[in-house]
């Protein structure tokens, strides 16, 4: 009895402590906890949830399924074991039967994030791309605020070559956090990569953006220099005043590029660098 108490109030510290430690609490169970169940008392479920989500880290399915089963004895329509189920089956690679599970578990209740989330994951592990876009899209109408679920979003836009509604993520982004250099650089890159006079005007704004926000940005000043250079290149007629203003920003740009490669003592030579930036 007295090791059943030590690993219960070990269980306990790793939950306070937020540590999975997934193969250690599958061998506290397997010690004392299976055979103890009823001993357990109010912390029942809690040590059971703990136990279920262990066991399917290591990829002990039978203890999982054991700790599923006592939980539904309890809650037979609980949308949480419901989740549950479902990581059991996506684990044994039965991954229809698990979405069909979560979709019932967000009819029943909308707000289940948890729900929404590991069907996303999976569709989008199964490269159903589209379905996995329609999912979050729908998810971010009900959690707008979620701002990893924009930055899978934009990223699920990118790898479909969408790169407008990509750009309107990463916007919704910037609004959450405006001070974040990276997210000025990518949108910069969606804008460059969209191509246009248009978007590269744009493109090059939001690179001096990040690289005012963090001059220590590399990526930005390269930025700067690529969209500069297009927009000087592309268009076919160009007033003195604007090319001389053009050409000045990438005398600038290529002196302060060789000035931080310069202070990198690792970087003996770096001309041939900086000849493939030479328009």
């Amino acid at each position: 009895m007295g090791n059943f108490r030590r690993d219960l109030d070990l269980l306990k510290q790793f939950r306070d402590n937020n540590d999975r430690n997934s193969r250690e609490v599958v061998q506290i169970w397997n010690r004392s906890i299976n055979s103890n169940i009823d001993k357990l008392g109010k912390e029942k479920h809690v040590v059971l949830e703990q136990v279920c989500i262990a066991a399917l880290d290591s990829f002990q399915l039978k203890v999982a399924e054991i700790c599923i089963k006592e939980l539904y004895n309890e809650f037979p329509d609980s949308c949480r074991v419901q989740v549950l189920e479902s990581m059991l089956y996506e684990a044994d690679e039965n991954f229809e039967r698990a979405i069909l599970i979560l979709r019932n578990v967000i009819q029943q209740d909308t707000t289940n994030s948890s729900a929404r989330k590991r069907q996303i994951a999976i569709l989008k592990s199964l490269g159903r791309t589209s379905d996995a876009i329609r999912e979050l899209t729908d998810y971010l109408k009900v959690f707008m605020a979620d701002i990893e679920a924009w930055q899978e979003l934009s990223e699920l836009y990118l790898s479909e070559f969408d790169y407008s509604k990509a750009a309107f993520c990463i916007e919704e982004l910037i609004l959450h956090s405006p001070h974040n250099h990276l997210l000025h650089q990518r949108y910069a890159d969606v804008k460059y990569s969209q191509g246009g006079l248009e978007n590269m005007e744009l493109a090059r704004n939001y690179y001096y953006q990040s690289f005012k926000l963090n001059p220590k940005n590399m990526r930005s000043l390269y930025g700067i220099y690529l969209t500069t250079s297009v927009m000087l290149t592309a268009q076919k007629v160009v007033s003195g005043k604007k090319k001389d203003a053009a050409q000045k920003v990438l005398d600038w740009v290529l002196k302060e590029i060789k000035q931080r490669y310069a202070e990198k003592q690792n970087i003996s030579d770096i001309s041939e660098s900086l000849a493939a930036l030479e328009i």
